[in-house]
Formats: structure tokens, sequence, C-alpha cells
């Protein structure tokens, strides 16, 4: 199992080799077995069969070359509306809008979407999230017909791999692990040192190579607003109103 984990890599390109229902739904119960805050279990997952769809979803999503070639092409969406329905059969509404109710639907899609990650790995098969997704997340929900309180939060290919990555080496263990306190006073050192692992992988990796560290690609990521109209789309679906 550590082998599986560690060896993680995102596929991009599949081979033409169909999933069969059983197997889907195998992995699908599997995934459902991930921990749930309170057993909400604010999930749903949409599988889109529909070349149709799928061809606006590769669109929509600017992911042209994994939806192309994927076996499962998935959508998986924080979900309250079953929730709803359950409520009023007791006669009750829940707080929907409320920030709490968003972070454990989040957080819920998030585990029930990684221990699906798992299952399928641990099947041979290759995997790519596509957060893309968010790129236009109100055409994709009506495209497939979400309802209020349901949103789309990444989507996710799956296959057998035509080619596979090599491993990003990680930010080492002392970088994300604190005793007692945090301490941000280590960062300057470990993070010269994992600019320079970064800086040799991609250099030497077998594709796409480039002269970057990590520190210079967050930078240069996360400086620039992306995706501003994602709060006014939350809003929009019932969701972050208090």
């Amino acid at each position: 199992m550590l082998d599986l984990l560690t060896s993680h890599a995102s596929v991009r390109k599949y081979k033409d080799v169909p999933i069969s229902d059983e197997t889907f739904h195998e992995m699908l119960h599997a995934a459902q077995h991930a921990a749930s805050s309170n057993f909400v279990q604010a999930y749903s997952v949409i599988r889109v069969k529909d070349p149709v769809k799928r061809d606006k979803l590769a669109e929509l999503s600017k992911n042209r070359k994994q939806y192309d070639s994927a076996a499962l092409p998935l959508v998986f969406c924080a979900d309250l509306k079953r929730l709803e329905y359950a409520a009023s059969l007791h006669g009750k509404e829940i707080l929907a809008g409320a920030a709490e109710s968003f972070l454990v639907a989040v957080i819920d899609t998030a585990l029930f979407a990684q221990n699906f990650v798992v299952a399928a790995e641990s099947k041979g098969y290759g995997i790519c999230y596509i957060g893309g997704v968010r790129n236009n997340p109100e055409l994709i929900s009506e495209m497939l017909e979400l309802p209020d309180h349901v949103i789309p939060l990444f989507g996710m290919t799956i296959g057998v791999p035509e080619e596979t990555n090599e491993v990003k080496p990680r930010l080492p263990v002392d970088a994300i692990l604190h005793e007692d306190t945090y301490d941000a006073s280590k960062y300057e050192k470990i993070l010269k040192e994992y600019d320079s692992t970064m800086e040799e992988y991609y250099r030497n990796r077998s594709a796409n190579n480039k002269n970057s560290g990590w520190t210079d690609a967050m930078a240069a990521f996360l400086s620039e607003p992306r995706r501003t109209y994602m709060l006014e789309f939350l809003q929009s679906k019932g969701f972050l109103k208090n």
C-alpha cells in the first residue's frame, strides 16, 4: 500500500481499453468507505457517457487531451441536495448556506475522490484530477443539470495509461511536520534545498523539461488572481450565504 501511494503520478493519455460497470461500481463502493464528517456523505459523482456532453465537458474544462482518451470521464460534486431531502422527511431545513456546511461538503467530496483514486490505482488504472472543471462551473452545472446546493468541484479521468510521468519529489517531511508549535523559521533552509531538488527533476524528466524550482513556480501561480468568479458562483448555488 505504501508503494502504491508513493508511486502516484497524473496520467494524461490513456489506452482505448474500457472499464466495465462492475469494476467502476466496485471502485465507487470502496470510495464510499472514506471518512465522512458526521456521516453526511455530502458528495455525488457524474459519469459523463453522452458523447456530446463529453465533448462539451472537454471544451469547457479546457482539458480535451485527458477527456478524449479516458475510459471514465467523471465530475465530482459537493452535494447538500440529498441532505435537504433527508431533513425534509423530518420537517426540517438544513443550513446549507453556512460556511461550515460548505467545508463539510468539500472535505467529504475530496476524501471520497481520493479513496476512489487509490482503488483505481490498485487495479492498475491511472487517473488525473481535472481542476479545469472550475474554469466554467456555471455552464458545466447547466449541462449536467446540477440543482442548487450541488457544485462541481473537480473532474477526473481514469483509464489504462498510454504513457506515465515520473513521480514528482514531494516536500521533505520536515517541511510539513511541526511539533507542538508551528515553526516557520525552518522554511528558508528547507525550501532552498527543495528548489534544488525540483530544478534537477524538471531538467531531467522525460518530457516537458524546464528550468524552474518550486518556490518560483508557486510565486507565479499564487500571486495572480484566478477564477475570481467562484465566490459569486458558489453563492448563486446557495453556498456561503452566511
